[in-house]
Formats: C-alpha cells, structure tokens, sequence
C-alpha cells in the first residue's frame, strides 16, 4: 500500500521550509529508540514539498558513556544507518549540543569530530557554538552546557549577543539551545531542566533586544510554545525517546514550518501523519469587538471551538487605594451548575493577574499567573486566550506594547479541550455581584473572537 504525501506549509513568496525535531536518543542497532526514531522518520520523509534544511536541537545518540569508541560507535549508527535516508548535501542538517552528546570533555571532542560543524563560535567552543545565515534567515546555536563554565546548566552568553548584534541588519533571527530557559509543562530544575538563573534573564534580554523570532529548544520530553517578551520558545523532544513528560498527553513529533515575510507557520506531526498543533506567529490583529459593561452578558459564544479558536480581551480600569487580597473578578465565562470553567482577576496581597481554568468535575483546576497590579492606578491589559498554543496561550500584554507574554503556570495543556459556557460576567463571579466582585472603579471589558 502506498503511503501518502503530507503537505507542507509553504512560505508565500520567499522565505523558508524546514523541520524541526529533537531528541532520539538512539544510535544503538535494535534498541527501542531505533524504532521509535524510524517512525517519526517516516513521516518526515512523506513530507511533500521536502523541507530546506533540518534543524536538531540535540540528544540524536543515547550517548552518556564513557567509552569514546562506544560513543563513536553511536554516531556512526545514527548518521550512516538511521540517517541514511538523508541527503545532507542536499538538505542540511544542523546539531546543538545536548546532555546524552556532550557531557564532558571527551564526549565534546568527539561531537566536533564526528558532525564537524562551522567554527565560527566563541574560543573554546568551536564546533559546539556556531551560526548559519541563509540569505535573511540567522540560525545561532549555543552551547547550554559548557564544560569550560560547568556543565549542564551553564551558556555563555557575550558571544551570542556579539553574534546576534553582528548580523542586527538581518531579517529573520533564531537562536537554538538544547536547555529551554522557562520551564516545560511545570517541570522545572536549575542546571538539570533549564538553563541556570545566573545566565537566564541576560540570555532572555539579548534575545529581546535583537527581536529573535524564536528560541528553539528539547530536553524535556514534550511539545510546547510559549512566548516571554514577543520571543517565543519552541520546546521540540519528541524525535524518539519512548517516554513523554507527561505520557497521556505528550506525543512523537515532528514539526513543519515555513518562514516569510508575513510571519511564522508551523505544523506538529505526529507518527501517523496527523496534525496534532499549529500555529501562526503573529496570530491576525481582532476585530469586531463587543462591549461588556459590569454585571451578567449572554454569552457571545459557547460550546467546543477547536485549536483555531483566539479569544481577545482588553480590560481596562482603576484599582482601588488599598492592596486587597481577597479574589477580584475581570472577566468570568461559567454555567450556573458547576465551578466556572474560566475565570480571570486578581488575587492575593500583590493582587496578581490569575487565569483559573475549570476542569472535569471533582478535579482541582489549573492556575496561570500574570504581573502584579497597583494599588490606586489604572490598567490597560491585553489577554489572549490560544487555544492551538496549548498551556503557552494565556496570554497578555499592556495595551500600546506588542509583545505578548505567556502566563506563568504548571500544566501540560491550555484551552484545547475548553468548552465555552454561555454565560459571562464582568467584574463579579458567577454568585452574583457578592461573588468576589471587583473593588475599584471604572472596569471595561471589550472581547472579541477568532477562528
């Protein structure tokens, strides 16, 4: 039986095609990664047109041991047998470091003599550390776990602003990394999961600075997109490794993306070929707002919307003199039978901007947490609520800034299952105006939604 093309997402005008995949962890003749890694292969190679170029955000080989011949031995397996369906002339396929490659001293040397990668990166890194310009795409990789400061957790971080500021005329910016900077899912560790916090908020800061699309990285076992600042990062670790963080709702993938002008397009494969995610960055600007003044509104929209689905929110108001802790209400969508499967405000002594999404009934909700709001100021927020970014979508921003922000939270999934209710209030919970009203003055809430 023959097997089907898939279609790619293709660039309108010129741009960009390529595929990004992370962590296989195989290069061992008939271990369970083989055959996981050859499935998600497969559907990479259905895709129709084939993609530019392949970017690998690390952790290709189990690797890990201390034998450099084993080591070698491993690499030989991925590229020359689990690889050699790949024309790398043809398409090229970029590596960064990972923690099953490059763990020590020994295990770097043999990254640089096996893949042999530009050697344009800072001193001591060459070959670890690079960049690759295609016309007006920048690709930087970095090193998240240098040997040369101390191991797994530690990136430098001058030569990528050097890097990034060397080529600031370019037009598209994407810095890879093995390590994500934000945690994954809700796992997070120091050193071990992210990137250490002495390096974090400067490696963040060059990155916004130099408008980078995208950090793209693997580690945690997943899929996930967030957005800090207008950069997103792209988490990809689902080439092969037979685990998932967490398993009934993480998958092998693949992801597809195309790059142009108007933005950036991706699809997320999984081993049957089904899209399973996507996205479009920067997603379009709403229209046709509705107002809402204080009190219950029939709901504009109910019931399942699927991934597409953008909803836009833009609050406005002053907040009352006075800190107070207890749970203020902006904007609530419930039905009067059960706990409110949505419900945005302010919370606890620093009145922190909280999204609290309702779950299956006797199951304890999921929290996403934003910036502290003023005592006795006025606000202006955005909030955008994703449903194809998964737990990244609850997003927000102060009007007049165009850079989003994911909320902070622990979950492994966001709006993709919600169903709306069909009723919504502003300023007060679904109780009634008792119900954790909203104690300032002035509370706007304008909404809007997509597809």
């Amino acid at each position: 039986m023959s097997v089907s093309a898939i279609p790619s997402l293709l660039p309108g005008g010129p741009g960009h095609l390529f595929v990004l995949y992370g962590d296989s962890c195989s290069g061992v003749p008939g271990a369970l990664h083989e055959g996981t890694f050859a499935a998600v292969n497969a559907v990479l190679r259905r895709l129709d047109p084939p993609p530019e170029f392949i970017l690998f955000p690390g952790d290709e080989i189990i690797g890990l041991t201390a034998d450099p011949e084993a080591l070698r031995a491993q690499w030989r397996h991925w590229l020359d047998h689990e690889m050699a369906w790949l024309d790398r002339q043809a398409t090229p396929l970029w590596h960064t470091t990972g923690n099953h490659t490059t763990y020590d001293e020994m295990s770097e040397r043999v990254f640089r003599e096996v893949l042999q990668l530009p050697e344009n990166g800072p001193p001591g890194q060459e070959g670890l550390s690079y960049w690759v310009r295609r016309g007006d795409l920048l690709l930087v990789f970095v090193h998240t776990l240098w040997t040369g400061l101390g191991g797994e957790g530690h990136v430098e971080t001058e030569w990528l602003e050097a890097t990034l500021r060397k080529h600031a005329d370019i037009r598209h910016k994407i810095v890879l990394g093995h390590h994500p900077v934000f945690p994954v899912n809700g796992f997070s560790g120091a050193y071990q999961r992210e990137i250490g916090p002495e390096y974090a908020g400067r490696f963040w800061d060059i990155l916004v600075e130099a408008d980078v699309l995208a950090y793209v990285c693997s580690h945690m076992l997943a899929f996930d997109v967030q957005v800090h600042r207008g950069v997103l990062q792209l988490c990809t670790a689902g080439a092969g490794t037979a685990h998932r963080m967490p398993e009934e709702v993480e998958y092998l993938h693949c992801i597809q993306a195309a790059l142009d002008a108007d933005g950036f397009r991706y699809q997320v494969l999984d081993t049957d070929g089904v899209v399973r995610e996507k996205l479009q960055w920067p997603f379009k600007p709403a229209e046709n707002w509705r107002n809402l003044s204080p009190g219950s509104h029939v709901a504009g929209f109910s019931g399942s919307k699927g991934p597409n689905h953008i909803v836009e929110l833009r609050i406005t108001g002053f907040m009352a003199n006075g800190a107070h802790a207890p749970a203020q209400t902006l904007f609530s969508a419930f039905d009067p039978q059960i706990i409110a499967p949505l419900w945005l405000g302010l919370r606890g002594p620093h009145q922190t901007l909280t999204l609290i999404l309702g779950r299956k009934p006797g199951r304890s909700p999921h929290y996403w947490f934003g910036p502290d709001l003023i005592p006795g100021q006025p606000f202006d927020i955005d909030i955008a609520l994703h449903a194809g970014m998964g737990p990244g979508g609850m997003l927000y921003r102060m009007h007049g800034d165009h850079r989003w922000n994911s909320f902070h939270g622990a979950s492994a999934t966001g709006l993709e299952h919600m169903v709306w209710p069909a009723q919504w209030s502003v300023g007060h919970g679904q109780g009634g105006p008792a119900d954790r009203p909203f104690i300032g003055d002035g509370l706007q809430v304008q909404i809007t939604a997509a597809v």
